[in-house]
């Protein structure tokens, strides 16, 4: 499996062309980031501290959410940076639906209700809920609005591998959108910061990152596809594809484990992901994941720091492939992505929580 997963990885990246065209700013060095052919890469807006997940408005207004800077942002169509919030805790999550806008917080998820006609007026959000648990350890959240018209809300584990409690970590929950109703969809989640519905089968797909300490390679960070609710998807027991070493003894009988759709690089921090249902790509990317692989810095040689793509054909992960990269030279990156987004142009959004910028990936 490594030597396969190292082989794949590797062919990727001799697929992307070196003579991808790129726009060059002087304060972020876009020059070094490899494009396929014909393909272009632009800062769409800078100076957005920390920019994780990201989601547009009616208007084309994009909305992105941050960590320790405590902000949410909205960037206009003429790319005006407007700070929205700030004094957050660790705002990370964001989306916008039927003119609201949800944040999610570590401890609760807050609404600012007709938010494009306040983006200027400093509004008071309405808490949805404030009861979601305190600690910070991979608590930062992921959000989005399900076909169901309820919100799907990460709540990652409090560890790097433990028995979760038996309510809050370790999942994904659904809740209304009044906060009155909060349950449990999916078990067995370490740290998902990033889902998506595949706009023809209406499944839920989601990134999982897989624990620390069993080495370089081992466990993979994860793809998934959610049929239906209440699936285990093995955490702890199961590290990526394997038993968990320390877990797996006390796995209970009863349990069934669903497998990862796709296996992922190993400690690539893979991220942000959603389909692409835009027009502006090749057709060789419509109906497909991209996936923000944010990076790991506890690995012996650095992974991550790019995009990749899932290709998807009949509701199942075929190939995978690094789309772009450059954000990591040699050992030592300058840019980390977090999240990725179509816009309603068909261009690719990227976020960058370590450059503090988004992106804009074009033909």
């Amino acid at each position: 499996m490594k030597q396969l997963l190292a082989t794949l990885i590797c062919l990727s990246a001799l697929s992307i062309s070196l003579e991808a065209q790129v726009l060059h700013t002087d304060s972020i060095p876009l020059h070094t980031i490899i494009l396929p052919e014909g393909y272009k890469i632009e800062i769409y807006a800078s100076g957005l501290a920390n920019a994780r997940e990201m989601d547009f408005g009616d208007d084309g207004t994009l909305f992105v959410g941050s960590m320790n800077a405590g902000k949410v942002y909205a960037i206009t169509k003429d790319r005006r940076i407007i700070t929205i919030d700030e004094g957050l805790e660790m705002p990370a999550g964001v989306e916008f639906y039927n003119g609201d806008l949800y944040v999610a917080e570590i401890s609760r998820i807050i609404k600012y209700e007709k938010i494009l006609e306040h983006l200027e007026s400093n509004p008071e959000p309405t808490v949805i809920n404030g009861n979601f648990p305190k600690e910070p350890w991979q608590g930062w959240k992921f959000i989005r609005m399900g076909p169901d018209k309820k919100l799907y809300i990460t709540v990652g584990s409090t560890c790097n591998a433990c028995l979760p409690d038996s309510l809050w970590h370790a999942r994904i929950l659904r809740m209304t959108r009044d906060g009155n109703m909060l349950e449990i969809f999916a078990n067995g989640v370490r740290n998902s910061l990033g889902m998506d519905w595949d706009p023809v089968m209406g499944t839920l797909w989601f990134t999982d990152q897989g624990r620390d300490d069993l080495g370089d390679d081992l466990p993979e960070d994860e793809l998934n596809k959610a049929m239906v609710d209440s699936q285990h998807f093995g955490f702890p027991f199961v590290a990526g594809t394997k038993p968990d070493p320390e877990f797996w003894p006390q796995k209970p009988k009863s349990i069934l484990f669903t497998s990862p759709s796709k296996e992922l690089p190993a400690h690539a921090g893979s991220q942000g992901m959603r389909f692409y249902n835009g027009k502006m790509f090749d057709k060789k990317y419509q109906g497909g994941i991209f996936i923000a692989e944010h990076g790991y810095c506890g690995r012996t040689l650095k992974a991550g720091y790019r995009i990749s793509f899932v290709t998807v054909k009949e509701g199942r992960a075929t190939e995978y492939a690094v789309f772009c990269q450059g954000w990591l030279q040699g050992d030592n990156p300058w840019g980390s992505p977090a999240d990725v987004q179509p816009g309603p142009d068909g261009a690719l959004y990227v976020s960058d929580d370590m450059a503090g910028c988004v992106y804009r990936i074009f033909k």
